[in-house]
């Protein structure tokens, strides 16, 4: 094994559990039948990636949605965009506390201001905990950053603000585009298969 000191984790299907499908459902059940093109896990309409970095508020990418789906409400779109958030497995928290106590580790995640502020809400109820805090040495969230995976700068200002060597950080995400970049960058890579629970992804870590 490499000499492994830092994790950088991605967030959706690497710690908390998320489903396109759930969404792409919940946006057809509301009249936006082609949804498909506009939004999913490889690539994405520009204001979905402008919402992810924070370029435009919740209210503006609702209205941006509205065009496709006039007839929709403002809290039907809410509502199918969170669709596809379903939460943290167990044990995955516990899991994180053991590679904090190893290594540096850092959450790097693809987000917006709608799912957030959900994901800190069942947070709170769920977990009894007021956000990801604790878990990481620092957690990163693309909308706060106002960059977003998989272009190189994110992982750039990650590594510089933090003084991390890529040929001693692992980044762990489930979407290839992102490993592919941060492999470009000289990352130690691990790419997590659909389905694949965190315990198997850090076994050899751990």
């Amino acid at each position: 094994m490499k000499n492994i000191k830092n994790i950088i984790f991605d967030y959706g299907n690497v710690i908390f559990s998320i489903d396109f499908q759930r969404a792409s459902q919940a946006f057809k059940n509301i009249g936006l039948e082609h949804i498909d093109d506009l939004f999913g896990h490889r690539a994405q309409a520009n204001f979905f990636d402008d919402f992810e970095k924070g370029k435009i508020t919740a209210e503006l990418f609702v209205s941006e949605v509205k065009k496709f789906v006039p007839t929709a409400t403002n809290q039907e779109i809410i509502d199918a965009w969170n669709a596809l958030l379903i939460g943290i497995d167990e044990g995955n928290l516990e899991l994180l506390l053991k590679a904090k106590a190893k290594y540096r580790t850092f959450l790097l995640s693809n987000n917006n201001e709608i799912h957030y502020n959900w994901i800190i809400e069942y947070l709170k109820h769920k977990w009894n905990i007021a956000d990801m805090s604790a878990y990481f040495e620092k957690d990163y969230y693309s909308h706060l950053m106002g960059l977003r995976k998989p272009n190189a700068d994110i992982f750039e200002e990650v590594l510089k603000i933090h003084n991390l060597n890529p040929e001693e950080t692992l980044f762990i995400d489930d979407s290839p585009q992102h490993i592919a970049t941060a492999a470009k960058l000289g990352l130690n890579t691990r790419l997590v298969a659909p389905g694949e629970p965190l315990k198997e992804v850090l076994a050899e870590y751990l």
